[in-house]
């Protein structure tokens, strides 16, 4: 969209609203003949701008931590407690990544209403020790703080678990 942003969009369609209000105005006034088609056009700008401006705030690109794996959320509370579960086979610069990524992408303002300050999001692998048997492995976990995204995560890896993981064959 030539590098404008929805948010750019949104103010410049408002005082293109603004400018259709004030023609609506003028229209009323002198009892012109399009005035109650400048009331719908004024009330359909609005409108848009409106949903421009919510669209805005609420699209957004979330950066992509590079070495990162596929992860799935299993449990979130909703506030400040959320669970991923990774493949097995992940070494442990992936798992830094991923649980980085985690945060990155479980991210929101919402959170914060709930009460703590920080989010924990813990990483477990499920392993497989005998034929009918899971066995869930916690493998780490990164706490994001949710008043700031821009602040620097505390991230914790259990490696003593992560030995327990089969090691890839190469």
């Amino acid at each position: 969209m030539f590098g404008l942003s929805l948010v750019t969009i949104a103010i410049w369609s408002g005082y293109f609203t603004l400018l259709c209000a004030a023609l609506m105005l003028l229209g009323l006034v002198s009892k012109w003949g399009i005035r109650f088609r400048l009331v719908g056009i004024t009330g359909f700008m609005s409108v848009l701008t409106g949903g421009l401006f919510a669209l805005g705030l609420g699209l957004h690109d979330r950066p992509q931590i590079p070495g990162a794996v596929k992860f799935v959320r299993v449990f979130d509370s909703g506030a400040s407690q959320v669970v991923i579960v990774v493949p097995p086979t992940i070494t442990e610069t992936q798992l830094d990544a991923t649980l980085r990524q985690a945060a990155v992408d479980l991210y929101s303002t919402g959170r914060l209403s709930q009460g703590d300050a920080t989010m924990t999001i813990r990483a477990r692998a499920v392993l497989h020790p005998e034929p009918g048997v899971s066995q869930p492995v916690y493998l780490g976990q990164i706490k994001p703080s949710l008043a700031s995204p821009t602040d620097q995560p505390i991230v914790e890896l259990d490696r003593e678990q992560l030995a327990r993981l089969p090691q890839p064959s190469a």
